[in-house]
């Protein structure tokens, strides 16, 4: 996964302070000045997973300290081995 975020210049991990994704760590990648793609990183018994989101805030400094405007889950347990998965991403980013 470390090669999708950094492919796609998504920042570094750090800590969700909006509660909006239950203290788990996030990266988010800019799509304009409202809108962002988020990771959010689970751990489940020694298992990471990643669920990607659309968001929008009012400004880059809002991610991961006030809850999003509007948010949708794209998808649920990413997966970079599946085409559908990365198509979702790509849709978003080109």
């Amino acid at each position: 996964m470390e090669n999708v975020f950094r492919y796609y210049e998504f920042s570094d991990f750090f800590s969700d302070n909006s509660g909006q994704f239950e203290g788990n760590e996030i990266c988010y990648s800019v799509l304009n000045e409202q809108h962002f793609l988020i990771f959010v990183k689970k751990t489940h018994e020694g298992q990471e997973s990643y669920d990607l989101y659309v968001s929008r805030y009012g400004s880059a400094r809002e991610v991961g300290k006030a809850k999003p405007e509007i948010i949708e889950l794209l998808v649920e347990d990413y997966d970079k081995s599946k085409p559908e998965h990365r198509i979702v991403l790509r849709k978003y980013l080109y």
